[in-house]
């Protein structure tokens, strides 16, 4: 197993639980319904992915090394560019302030990231191990 993405996975999975609460109980009639729902879209596509790459952990043992492991990257990569740059337009957007072109730029960015994770982590399926990468 890939103890690396087993342990971000558990961690990802706790500030999921962490910020869905916050945001059920601290932001809830404090910020405008779309900023909540940008939040609400983060915390479920992260919680989402966190079970992804909890997957590519498991998996990684009898599958092929590199896929697998590119497609727990992915995950990662998608969960700090798509959700990180949700959370930070529903900051903005809860603020009143007007969101950069980078930050709006980062979450079609990290969806590509999502999908390349799920493909490469089906693709994986199909390789045989690399026993000579032990």
């Amino acid at each position: 197993m890939h103890r690396g993405f087993l342990k971000t996975a558990a961690i990802l999975g706790a500030v999921s639980v962490i910020i869905g609460a916050f945001a059920a109980h601290a932001l809830k009639g404090k910020v405008g319904d779309h900023a909540l729902a940008t939040f609400q879209t983060a915390v479920t596509y992260q919680f989402y992915h966190v079970f992804a790459l909890f997957l590519a952990g498991i998996v990684y043992k009898d599958f092929s090394y590199n896929i697998t492991k590119w497609a727990g990257r992915f995950f990662i990569a998608g969960i700090i560019l798509f959700c990180g740059s949700l959370y930070y337009l529903s900051f903005m957007q809860a603020v009143v302030k007007p969101v950069p072109g980078w930050a709006v730029a980062l979450t079609p960015i990290g969806g590509f990231a999502f999908i390349g994770g799920w493909v490469l982590l089906f693709l994986s399926f199909f390789k045989k191990r690399n026993t000579s990468a032990l």
